[in-house]
């Protein structure tokens, strides 16, 4: 048996275990690094943690640290009563206003997990506070933050128009942006019909509740606020990292009002940072023994290109919801272009089905943005909230890459 099967054998085990023990898949996914690194793939200490996302961990940590004081002080529910203020009381509008907004940060070019950071908290505590779904917010918002994620100034966009101009494939920047806002859209519209969107219909908000003291804006929450502001410039205007900029501002804060964030620091959501950094250090060894590349080189052999097609698109769709949609896009659009240089498929719509599909799967709680999202929601379940999460991304990863292969690619577009 070949060391790259052993290893995709060994995720397997772990996932059935985790499911089947309730024991943290991230403790699960550590163990197994070391063991497949170690006796499969010769690595050191060095290449296992090579794949630890440093970058992700302290994202997580420093955006739950910082909406932690928000909660802690108000901040976040006063954002809520703004909120409703604005789509005055229509509690059904709000999931779409979530979605609008991180379509927004992301089309302007904000990186998607950082669109994510700053909306999912304030999403989660307004989910909370009135009973919706936190599955359909969730959703609605990192489905935002990928519907606009391939616009021609959006980086994602950038990042795949570059690839297709370097391999000299050629492309359509407004059908690439198009193709993701559209099936996002759709898919959107069907978990708000899903999990219960139409039943908010008919509910407004408390009036009273506007009038609460938590809607009353004092220092903390002023400055608080402008935390949150100082975030949303720091990774919009001068690309500072999303995580360290929160660590540093969630620091700020307690410094001044260290009463009111004392409890933060054990409100960091350390289970979902430990789930998260352990399953993506095992993808890490993955990648460093070249198990990945070998099932896409794999696939790309095969004499049939649109099977080959469908079956890179599903690659795609299950390795990104494990790890960097921007790596795995970066990975697999050159390993497409031996059948894309034949001609018997159309390169704008492959590219777009590829995106696509290696995108709308960050809903998975593996992904950058579904950790986000299953760390930013209060008062939750969050065994129970990590499982839907899954449930869904798993669904997303079924079906989404075989629909956009059926309207993209068989077509021939391109």
């Amino acid at each position: 048996m070949s060391a790259e099967l052993i290893s995709i054998l060994v995720l397997v085990v772990v996932f059935v275990i985790a499911t089947t023990r309730s024991i943290n898949m991230g403790a699960l996914a550590f163990a197994a690094a070391f063991a497949v690194g170690e006796l499969v793939a010769d690595l050191d200490a060095d290449g296992i943690f090579a794949g630890f996302p440093g970058d992700l961990f302290v994202v997580l940590v420093g955006v739950t640290y910082l909406f932690a004081i928000a909660r802690a002080n108000g901040t976040t529910d006063w954002l809520v009563h703004a909120s409703i203020r604005l789509v005055r009381g229509r509690i059904a509008l709000i999931p779409w206003v979530m979605f609008v907004i991180t379509g927004a940060l992301t089309a302007i070019g904000a990186v998607s997990p950082a669109a994510v950071a700053i909306v999912a908290p304030i999403a989660l505590s307004f989910a909370a506070r009135y009973g919706i779904s936190p599955l359909l917010m969730g959703a609605m918002v990192v489905h935002g933050a990928q519907g606009g994620g391939f616009s021609p100034i959006s980086i994602y966009g950038s990042i795949v128009n570059g690839i297709m101009e370097r391999e000299n494939l050629p492309g359509n920047e407004v059908v690439l942006f198009l193709a993701s806002l559209v099936v996002n859209l759709i898919i959107a519209g069907i978990v708000f019909v899903l999990f219960g969107g139409l039943k908010l219909g008919g509910r407004d908000t408390d009036k009273s509740a506007d009038s609460e003291d938590s809607s009353r804006l004092d220092p903390a929450k002023i400055a608080t606020l402008a935390a949150l502001v100082a975030l949303v410039v720091a990774v919009l205007a001068f690309d500072l990292d999303a995580g360290l900029s929160a660590i540093t501002l969630a620091v700020l804060l307690s410094a001044f009002w260290p009463d009111v964030s004392r409890k933060a620091v054990g409100e960091i959501a350390w289970p979902t940072v430990l789930l998260i950094c352990g399953v993506l250090t095992y993808v890490g060894v993955l990648e460093e023994m070249g198990t990945i590349k070998w099932a896409g080189e794999g696939v790309s052999d095969i004499g049939v290109p649109l099977l080959a097609a469908v079956l890179l698109c599903y690659i795609g769709a299950l390795v990104s919801a494990f790890a960097s949609s921007v790596g795995i896009m970066g990975a697999l659009i050159p390993l497409a272009v031996p059948f894309l240089a034949q001609g018997e498929i159309g390169a704008v719509g492959m590219i777009a089905a590829l995106a696509v599909s290696a995108t709308v799967v960050d809903v998975s709680p593996f992904s950058t943005n579904g950790a986000l999202v299953l760390a930013a929601a209060p008062d939750v379940d969050r065994e129970r909230f990590f499982r839907q999460l899954m449930v869904y991304g798993g669904v997303v990863v079924a079906v989404v890459p075989a629909a956009v292969w059926l309207v993209f690619v068989v077509p021939g577009f391109g």
